[in-house]
This record gives structure tokens, C-alpha cells and sequence, in this order.
């Protein structure tokens, strides 16, 4: 069974300020939903090594790095039993960027060895790779990690390892210092507690563009009988409350869903706008009994974990609730080549996964943007690359967009959110036909820089 949570508890956006935890959903709901292995089955692979040039001037200048190579860790829960494509993407699309530097040249005269490590979903498991990779690889950093249980992530902060653009599924990236995380932060991050003493902030963007572009009311949200899904639940009612909205909650059982009992009430409410806190086989069975009953949704809002190609398979026995799906993310469309960074993205995975284009995602393209943010912080070192110089780049006050890939953010620790934040999204429709001619996701905002929003934050804990 495949977990792929679709609820939307707040837009990744602008994590500068709110830290909603989109996919950790996929964390508390997959961690009830299934009973993990205690220690999983590390599965530490070399996907290349690039030729090693001889590079003149460049020295050995720390844990990781010689005169010729980088070595850079990625870790996976890439076996978990959850599937081996719910956490896969950014792992191939930083792959993709690393073979595409690589044929390049390198960076300075050195080519980056990937050195990977699959921790089969388990907090056991990804202690074994954080310490193989760090103890014995001696990588000299990590980069778009996608982890269900970032277990090991006290120890690569102790050991002040850089962990850049990684998914911040959990709330490691909201702990940690030397943990960055792909949508940046402005928590404390000092290892003592998580986000501001032990609370998080979620901002409501997402229910507002929704209220303000399709004119929506009413709005429903669905889960399991089961903690996580009804806690992470909450936390879209709460959003969307805060936004206005008339809200029906409806809870199901994990075993035995009753969806068209679902689906009836959702007919009888007038629900226009529809979140839930369910895995993929929730919300195709959920979908099902929609079009069964005749309800046609404004919007079924997904996030950027499940903006993927795959949804015209998921979806294939739902074809009228798979026209009404709606995602958000802080990132660009993978299908959007007009920018120049995203068709580089293309070009590169086409030629390294080529039998991956079924399967292209936003979560890909968040992949290969940690890759960009981590080797432009390598880059400022100039032939000298230390960690204490891509710390540097990371923590300065300018924000990054990973050329133009992410809603520009940083690492600039800020005072517990109060008062309203301007948030941006980025926003796509999945459609049939698309103008480039296939089934796909076409962006419905001309600029995700400039569709912004003042919004209220919203305080919880985690």
C-alpha cells in the first residue's frame, strides 16, 4: 500500500515564518497506519562515481574532500514498506543534478561522489546510515534527504555535518542547527526544542487562495480514526475556521471507510472545497464514491508530495473527482519548461532516468533544487571548501531561490510569529489535456513570487 497524504494543513510557502509540516502528515499517518520494522535493512549503494581530475591548487581542506572529489551523503526511506515511490523523488532529481554536474566538469576542478543510503523507514535503520555514512563513508555532507523517521538527526547536527534540502517531513528540520531544510526556517533551531519552545506555526494561504480566486464557502476535510491523521486533520480545520469557511469534518474507519456515507454527506452540505488526512488508497476509494454519487467538487487540494504524474493512474477509476484535483507547493511546476532551471531539470532527468518520466514529480524537482542550494554554497568557497564556509552561505540573511526553482527563502532566525506573514504558493490543476498536449499539471498563477497573501499564523505543537 502506497501512503501519499493529501490533506493540506498549510502551504509549504514562505517556511521562513510558519512551519506547517505538509508531509509530516505522511509521518504520523504512516507511522500508525503500518507497523515499521524495528530495524529495517540498510541498503547503502554508490549510484557513480565520476572520474577524478587532476585538480592543481585544490587542497584537502576537510572530512570529505580531496583534491579531485566531494563526497556527499543521501538518505532514503527508499524500502520502507510504505513503497518504494512515495519517498524516491528527491533522491533521483539530486542524482540527476549530480551526474549533470559531473558531465561538466565538476565544481572547481572536483566531481561529487553520492554516496546513498536507503534506511527502510525505520528510526533504527537511519541511525545505521547516518552513522555509516558519517563515521566510515566520512561524507562531508548530506543533501535531499526524504526520510520517514529522522532518527539520526542529532547526530549529524553534533557532528556539524551540513544537511541541506532535505524534507522536512518530521521536525528535525525545525530543531537542528546545521539541518536545512528545502523551505527554509526561522525557528531557533538550537536543538533544545522544536520551532519557538515547542511550537509551530501554520499559515492559511492555501484556504485563502481557494476563497479568493474560486469564490469558495464550504469546505470538508476527511480522516482516520486513528491520532495522527485526525490530529494533522485539526490543523486544516483550524486553517481554514481562521479563513472563514463553513467546515464538515468527517471521520472514517482506518479498516472499513464508509465512504459513501462520506460522500453523501459531503452532497448534502454543498461542499465545495475538499482536504483530507488519508494515504492514496483512502482518497482513490473516497473518490470513487463521490463520482458514484453524483458530488462534483470546486477542488480536491493535494500538496506538492502528491503533485506527481502518477495521478492519472491513481485516479484512473475516479475520473471526475481526478478533474478537481488542485495542489500547492512553494515550488515550480515540473512541467513549466519555460524556466530555464526547470527545463535543465527536465533535460537532465530524461537523460539519466529516462524511464522515470512517468513518474515525475514536484518532489523530484525540490530533489535536484537542495542539490543547486548545497553546490552554490559549495561554490562561494571558491578551491577551499570547508564546512564552515557552506554554513556560511546557508545562514546568510539574503534569501535563495535555487535559481528560480523556490519561493526565495533563508535560514534567518526571526521572533515567535505574531500578527500576519506574507505567504506566496505556487498553484497547478491536474488536466486531461494540457498545452503541451498530454494529461498533466498546469500552473494557475502566472507568477508564484507575486501570489502572496497577508495571513494570520496560527500557533501548535507538533
Amino acid at each position: 500500500m502506497r501512503l501519499r497524504p493529501t490533506g493540506v494543513a498549510t502551504p509549504r510557502p514562505n517556511r521562513r515564518s510558519v512551519h506547517p509540516g505538509l508531509s509530516r502528515a505522511a509521518a504520523g499517518s504512516a507511522a500508525a497506519l503500518l507497523l515499521l520494522a524495528g530495524c529495517g535493512t540498510r541498503l547503502p549503494e554508490r549510484d557513480f562515481t565520476g572520474p577524478v581530475p587532476t585538480a592543481v591548487g585544490n587542497p584537502a581542506s576537510d572530512t570529505g574532500v580531496t583534491a579531485g572529489q566531494i563526497k556527499i551523503g543521501l538518505v532514503t526511506s527508499l524500502t520502507s514498506p510504505l513503497g518504494t515511490e512515495v519517498f524516491a523523488g528527491p533522491r533521483y532529481g539530486a542524482l540527476a543534478f549530480f551526474q549533470a554536474l559531473n558531465a561538466r566538469g565538476g565544481l572547481h576542478g572536483r566531481t561529487v561522489q553520492v554516496v546513498t543510503c536507503d534506511d527502510a523507514g525505520s528510526g533504527f535503520g537511519n541511525q545505521d546510515c547516518v552513522h555509516r555514512l558519517i563515521d566510515q563513508d566520512q561524507v562531508f555532507a548530506f543533501v535531499s534527504g526524504s526520510v520517514l523517521d529522522y532518527a539520526g538527526a542529532g547526530y549529524v547536527s553534533s557532528r556539524a555535518v551540513p544537511d541541506v534540502g532535505g524534507q522536512p517531513i518530521g521536525t528535525a528540520y525545525d530543531r537542528w542547527p546545521h539541518l536545512y531544510g528545502i523551505y527554509g526556517s526561522s525557528s531557533p533551531r538550537d536543538g533544545r526544542s522544536v520551532g519557538w519552545d515547542g511550537t509551530l506555526f501554520l499559515s492559511t494561504e492555501v484556504y485563502r487562495y481557494f476563497k479568493e480566486h474560486l469564490g469558495t464557502s464550504r469546505a470538508a476535510v476527511v480522516a482516520y480514526n486513528q491520532a495522527e491523521s485526525l490530529n494533522y486533520a485539526h490543523q486544516i480545520e483550524e486553517g481554514l475556521a481562521a479563513e472563514g469557511y463553513h467546515v464538515l469534518t468527517r471521520t472514517v474507519d482506518l479498516a472499513l471507510p464508509a465512504f459513501q456515507t462520506v460522500a453523501t454527506a459531503l452532497a448534502a452540505d454543498h461542499t465545495e472545497l475538499l482536504f483530507d488526512a488519508m494515504d492514496t488508497r483512502g482518497n482513490t476509494g473516497l473518490c470513487q464514491a463521490l463520482d458514484a454519487a453524483g458530488v462534483r467538487l470546486t477542488a480536491k487540494v493535494t500538496n506538492v508530495q502528491n503533485w506527481s504524474q502518477t495521478v492519472g493512474r491513481d485516479y484512473q477509476s475516479a475520473p471526475g473527482c481526478r478533474d478537481a484535483l488542485w495542489a500547492t507547493s512553494s515550488s515550480r511546476n515540473y512541467a513549466d519548461t519555460q524556466y530555464p532551471a526547470v527545463k535543465e531539470f527536465r533535460d537532465a532527468m530524461a537523460r539519466s532516468y529516462p524511464d522515470r518520466q512517468p513518474l515525475l514529480s514536484a518532489w523530484e524537482l525540490e530533489g535536484w533544487a537542495g542539490a543547486q542550494w548545497l553546490t552554490d554554497a559549495m561554490d562561494s568557497c571558491g578551491s577551499a571548501l570547508t564546512r564552515a564556509c557552506v554554513e556560511r552561505f546557508m545562514n546568510r540573511a539574503e534569501p535563495y531561490d535555487a535559481h528560480g526553482l523556490l519561493i526565495p527563502t533563508s535560514f534567518t532566525p526571526k521572533p515567535r510569529p505574531s500578527g500576519l506573514t506574507r505567504a506566496c504558493l505556487n498553484v497547478a490543476r491536474w488536466q486531461e489535456t494540457t498545452p503541451s498536449g498530454g494529461p498533466g499539471w498546469v500552473t494557475q498563477t502566472p507568477d508564484m513570487d507575486t501570489n502572496c497573501f497577508d495571513v494570520p499564523q496560527l500557533p501548535y505543537q507538533p
